[in-house]
């Protein structure tokens, strides 16, 4: 497949200025694409656009993925300043750690609010943008979505939650020319998994991700997978080849089921004839 270049794209990214997020937009800078970086601390994000050159190559706005509102002001800003945006990484995400008898339900529900709605209310305003530019869509999920750990329903269930999503979403746009994949790093050494060890359940559960089945994977590994599976326009990314089977293994009848069941003539008429409420009810007879 042709290399999509990436010098002179635009690319927004969400949690910006997080331990992952901080990398891959400084990988793609090197790269010459255009950044725009969207995070909840406008400050840290300002920061860093001026260390990655400025407004000229690298601009910054304050996004909350929990509020389409915010995140779709702060793309189109994005839009106006570059003039157009070409892919998209839906990166901001949170965990915890802790059983469902005891876990504060509004904890859970912040997970999946950011890790996963947020993915949907990110690509919900960017689809216009990237649509013109016949772009790619990516969201990080994690590993998490294919091992099912204890005491991280959420995290677990958003991160799955996210690989059925951009599966879904991959069906309806396709005829659109856009591209949509997720990201499937391991553990790797983050602010996220620096709290994840300082916490005692976390340490407990992990044993600090020093060996074994949970060893770190080096954070340039997992940016470089990234890159180069997005100058793919990759459906699924992940880094170390075990990891690979892993990831397959849930979706191996899902490319002929799609192309047998989902005819893209059949995804644009019902496309059509959706509700914008998700469903049309039928009238209540007397």
């Amino acid at each position: 497949m042709k290399c999509y270049e990436l010098t002179g794209r635009t690319v927004v990214i969400t949690g910006s200025t997080g331990g992952l997020g901080s990398a891959v937009a400084l990988a793609l800078r090197q790269r010459g694409a255009n950044l725009a970086l969207l995070d909840l601390d406008q400050t840290a994000a300002a920061a860093q656009a001026d260390a990655l050159g400025g407004p000229g190559v690298a601009w910054a706005s304050y996004a909350d993925v929990r509020d389409l509102d915010s995140i779709q002001t702060a793309i189109d800003g994005a839009a106006d300043h570059f003039g157009r945006i070409d892919i998209v990484i839906a990166n901001a995400g949170v965990t915890t750690v802790g059983p469902m008898a005891t876990i504060n339900p509004d904890a859970f529900e912040r997970v999946i609010d950011i890790n996963l709605t947020g993915v949907w209310r990110t690509f919900k305003a960017a689809i216009p943008h990237v649509e013109r530019e016949r772009g790619y869509l990516l969201a990080t999920s994690s590993m998490a979505a294919f091992v099912h750990s204890p005491l991280q329903g959420s995290y677990t269930a958003s991160k799955a939650g996210i690989w059925a999503m951009c599966n879904s979403i991959r069906l309806e746009v396709r005829h659109l020319g856009i591209g949509v994949g997720s990201v499937h790093p391991a553990f790797l050494k983050t602010p996220m998994m620096d709290a994840v060890h300082a916490d005692p359940a976390g340490q407990r559960l992990w044993g600090g991700n020093k060996r074994g089945l949970w060893k770190m994977v080096p954070i340039e590994k997992v940016v470089h997978g990234i890159v180069s599976g997005i100058e793919r326009r990759a459906e699924t990314i992940t880094v170390r080849r075990a990891h690979t089977l892993i990831a397959k293994a849930p979706g191996i009848f899902r490319p002929l089921i799609e192309r047998i069941g989902f005819t893209t003539t059949t995804i644009t008429e019902a496309s059509a004839a959706a509700s914008p409420t998700g469903c049309h009810r039928p009238s209540s007879t007397p």
